[in-house]
C-alpha cells in the first residue's frame, strides 16, 4: 500500500522563546508596526504618488473571508449545552445545583468549540474513518447517541442510588441479593475496509456522536477546574456573578468539582478509545500540576520549596509558560487531538499531530491575552477586575517583560506584591514599559504558528473557522 504524500509533511518549527525575541528585536522596538517600519523605505528617486496608492488599494489581494467559528457550529453548541445538563444529575439535589451552577452562566465554550471544529476539519481523513462512521450508524456498535446515553452496564453496581435507578436496586431496606449476570451482548461485525484512496474531508461536514460527547466532557473538566481554582484563589466573582465558593462555600465547591470529574470519567469510558482515555486523564493530572506550580510561585517560602528565580532570565519564562500550558493549553491541545482520534485517525497519520500543535499554540496565546486583559481593563466577563493576578501574587507575562526594563520590579515580584502600594506600583511599571505590547506580540507569534500548522489540512469551512479563531483569540477584549 502506498503512503499518502501528505503524511510526510513536516510541521513548522516552534515559536521563538520570549528572550530570543527580545535579543533579536532590541529593547523598545518590539511591536509589529515598528518592525514594518524597518522595511525598505521609499527613496527620493521613488516618490509615492496618490495614483499609486489608489491602484495598489484596488488591486491588492483581499484577505479570504473565513467562516465565523461560533456560527458554523452554533446549533451543535446549543444542543451540547442543553444535553450536557442531563449528565450532571445526582441523588443529592444540592450537589446537582452546584454542579450546574457555572453551566447556567454565559461561557465562551472555546474548548468544546475546538473539539467540534477539528472533528469537522478532519473527519474522513483518517484511515479508520469508515469504521467510526459505521459505528455511529449501526445499532449495537456502540457509537450511536442512544447507546452513549444508556444507563451504565450493571447500573445497580456502577450507578447505584441515583434518581434513574429502579426502586428494587436503589433501596437499602434489605440486604442485597446475588444477581446472575446476563449473557454477553454479541456485537455486530464491522464492514470490510474500503480500497485505499486519497483522503478527503467528509462532505457535508460531519460530526460523530462520540465527538459531541467529547466536547461535553472537555467542558465539564474545564468547569470542574474553575470550581477548584475559585476555592484556591478565593475568587468572589466568576463571569460577573458570585463564584461557587461565595455562593455555596468551599467544601461543597470542591466536592462539586470532584463530582464533575467522576461524571466525565464514566462518560469517557463509553467512547471506546484507549488513546482518548489516556489523553483526557492526563489533562486532569496537568491541571493539578499547573495549580501546584502556581502555588510554588506564590507560596514557595512557606511551603519550603524553590519558587521563581530572583533574577530576570529564561528560567522564569519557562516556569510561566509551562504553567500556562498545564492550566490552559493542555485541555485545548489534548481535547483537539482526542477529537481527531475519535474520527478514525491512526498511528502514523499527521492529522492528530496538527490538532495537538494547534491547540497547544492557541491555548498559550489565549492565556497570554487573558494576562494582558488583567493589566488593561480587567475581564468583566469573568468578573475579574484589573490587577487581580497581582493581588494573588502572580507575575505574568507583562510583569516579566517589565522586569527586563525596570529592575525595581524584581523586589515586588519576590515579595509577591504583598506590601501596601505594591500592586499599584507594579501596574505603573508595566504601563511605563513595553510589557503589554511584547506579551501581545508573543501571543500573536503563538497564534500565527497555530494558523500555520493548519496548512497541512485540506481546505474546508471548518479549517477556515479554525484560522479565523487564531485571529479572534489575539484581538479579543474580554
Amino acid at each position: 500500500m502506498r503512503r499518502c504524500a501528505v503524511a510526510r509533511v513536516r510541521l513548522p518549527q516552534t515559536v521563538p522563546s520570549p528572550t530570543a525575541v527580545t535579543r533579536a528585536s532590541g529593547r523598545r522596538n518590539h511591536s509589529v508596526h515598528a518592525q514594518q517600519q524597518k522595511k525598505t523605505p521609499l527613496t527620493q528617486s521613488q516618490p509615492l504618488q496618490a495614483s499609486d496608492t489608489f491602484f495598489n488599494a484596488q488591486n491588492a489581494p483581499k484577505p479570504p473571508v473565513r467562516p465565523d467559528p461560533y456560527k458554523l457550529v452554533a446549533p451543535q453548541l446549543q444542543q451540547l449545552r442543553e444535553t450536557l445538563l442531563d449528565l450532571l444529575g445526582s441523588s443529592h439535589p444540592s450537589l446537582t445545583e452546584i454542579a450546574k451552577y457555572y453551566f447556567l452562566h454565559p461561557s465562551k465554550q472555546l474548548r468544546p468549540l475546538l473539539v467540534l471544529l477539528f472533528s469537522q476539519a478532519t473527519n474522513g481523513l483518517g484511515g479508520g474513518w469508515h469504521l467510526k462512521k459505521w459505528a455511529a450508524e449501526c445499532e449495537g456498535a456502540g457509537g450511536r447517541t442512544e447507546e452513549l446515553d444508556r444507563p451504565l452496564t450493571r447500573p445497580d453496581v456502577l450507578n447505584d442510588w441515583n434518581p434513574s435507578m429502579p426502586d428494587h436496586t436503589a433501596s437499602f431496606q434489605a440486604s442485597f441479593s446475588l444477581r446472575p449476570p446476563r449473557p454477553p451482548h454479541q456485537s455486530p461485525s464491522p464492514p470490510p475496509f474500503p480500497p485505499p484512496g486519497i483522503p478527503t474531508v467528509a462532505s457535508p461536514l460531519a460530526l460523530l456522536p462520540t465527538q459531541i460527547r467529547l466536547a461535553q466532557i472537555v467542558e465539564m473538566i474545564h468547569v470542574a477546574s474553575l470550581l477548584h481554582d475559585d476555592v484556591v484563589d478565593k475568587s468572589p466573582l466568576r463571569r460577573g456573578a458570585a463564584s461557587a465558593p461565595a455562593a455555596f462555600g468551599n467544601k461543597l465547591s470542591v466536592l462539586a468539582g470532584d463530582f464533575l470529574l467522576g461524571r466525565t470519567s464514566a462518560a469517557l469510558s463509553r467512547l471506546g478509545e484507549n488513546e482518548v482515555v489516556e489523553l483526557i486523564a492526563s489533562v486532569i493530572a496537568n491541571l493539578v500540576e499547573g495549580e501546584i506550580m502556581q502555588l510554588k510561585s506564590v507560596h514557595a517560602e512557606e511551603l519550603g520549596i524553590a519558587g521563581l528565580s530572583p533574577s530576570v532570565g529564561q528560567e522564569n519564562w519557562n516556569i510561566y509558560l509551562q504553567k500556562t500550558y498545564l492550566k490552559t493549553a493542555s485541555l485545548m491541545a489534548k481535547g483537539a487531538r482526542a477529537a481527531v482520534v475519535l474520527g478514525g485517525c491512526k498511528e502514523g497519520e499527521i492529522w492528530k499531530e496538527v490538532a495537538y500543535a494547534y491547540g497547544r499554540n492557541l491555548g498559550i496565546a489565549f492565556q497570554l491575552v487573558d494576562d494582558i486583559l488583567d493589566y488593561e481593563a480587567g475581564d468583566a466577563t469573568l468578573g475579574k477586575p484589573g490587577g487581580a493576578d497581582l493581588q494573588l501574587g502572580l507575575a505574568t507575562g507583562p510583569a516579566l517583560f517589565a522586569w527586563e526594563e525596570h529592575p525595581e520590579m524584581g523586589p515586588l515580584i519576590k515579595r509577591k506584591f504583598e506590601q501596601p502600594g505594591d500592586v499599584e506600583l507594579a501596574r505603573d511599571l508595566v504601563r511605563r514599559s513595553s510589557g503589554v505590547e511584547r506579551t501581545r506580540e508573543l501571543a500573536r507569534a503563538h497564534a500565527d504558528k497555530a494558523r500555520e500548522v493548519l496548512s497541512v489540512l485540506p481546505d474546508s469551512e471548518a479549517k477556515g473557522a479554525l484560522e479565523a479563531l487564531t485571529e479572534r483569540v489575539v484581538k479579543r477584549t474580554s
